[in-house]
């Protein structure tokens, strides 16, 4: 294991308070930040779900993670900078655009005192979590280099399976079905977990046993629920292979792993919000401790 081993209003934590990164916690809240798949989606019909792509937050015990760094992590990165210094642990899913395109639009990574351990699975080409990150900010995509961030920057690759422990938090890794591969997270303290997994396609004839096994028994599921099962199987144009799941094959993994409550996540683009209102009453009427996510929405892991 490398380094760590050898707009609108703000969101604010769910007691109303910014919270010191130096203090420890003694609840288990995730919050979320971005909540879109694909891409950003601002405008007058997505503003009780949110536009921002993909970025969760879970604070919990002497630790502060961070899950893909999606255009709400600039937003996540406005909020940090009235609680500085920052520490945090940043994993990575994956690189896809909608992962990663907050990234260089996160302030406290430009702030010297700040310090962030960045995670992520070595790419099927073999570039690293680094290297990724470090491409987009290149010319001609990007003005300024990663170099120019002042923050101290640790960056650690990961192979699917990897646990990781920090303190008395322990993170598993599993991998996900996803174009160019994708990584799902379990995150365990004081007896409670909570699960990101998203960007990944269920099977046709079977659940998926990683994400079985990553969501067995836990207190919250955070699934990919970017289609519905007409929109996955439309004749006209399916989505089959295109990498992501349906709330139905969320509901399904959820019951068969004992899952407490389950998140919707990764809306379509296409999603707006009266739609996903009527997704949230049809998974709510055959999971009853279910939602679908919302930017700024914090929910306690008990």
């Amino acid at each position: 294991m490398p380094d760590s081993q050898k707009s609108a209003a703000i969101p604010q934590p769910s007691d109303g308070k910014a919270t010191s990164s130096s203090s420890p916690l003694t609840e288990f809240v995730v919050q979320f930040w971005g909540v879109r798949g694909s891409i950003a989606t601002p405008g007058s019909k997505t503003i009780r779900y949110g536009g921002n792509t993909s970025c969760v937050e879970m604070r919990l015990g002497k630790q502060r993670l961070i899950f893909d760094g999606g255009t709400g992590l600039r937003v996540l990165g406005l909020n940090l900078l009235r609680q500085m210094p920052v520490e945090a642990h940043m994993f990575f899913s994956h690189t896809h655009w909608d992962h990663i395109q907050g990234f260089p639009f996160f302030t406290p990574a430009f702030i010297p005192g700040n310090c962030f351990h960045i995670y992520g699975a070595i790419a099927p080409n073999g570039t690293t979590i680094k290297q990724r990150l470090a491409d987009q900010m290149h010319h001609p995509n990007f003005p300024v280099p990663i170099q120019v961030m002042q923050s101290d920057l640790k960056f650690n690759d990961l192979t699917p399976g990897d646990i990781i422990e920090l303190d008395d938090v322990k993170i598993e890794t599993a991998l996900l079905n996803h174009p160019n591969t994708a990584i799902g997270y379990r995150v365990t303290w004081e007896g409670h977990s909570a699960v990101y997994c998203t960007d990944t396609e269920h099977f046709a004839d079977r659940l998926d046993e990683n994400i079985v096994h990553l969501a067995r028994d836990a207190d919250v599921l955070i699934y990919d629920a970017n289609y519905t099962n007409e929109e996955y199987h439309d004749f006209k144009s399916p989505k089959v292979g295109w990498g992501h799941s349906t709330w139905q094959a969320g509901v399904e993994v959820a019951k068969a792993a004992g899952v407490k409550k389950v998140v919707m996540f990764h809306h379509d683009p296409g999603h707006d919000d009266n739609f996903l209102d009527r997704v949230e009453a049809e998974v709510q009427a055959v999971f009853a401790d279910s939602c679908l996510a919302r930017e700024g929405m914090s929910i306690p892991v008990i």
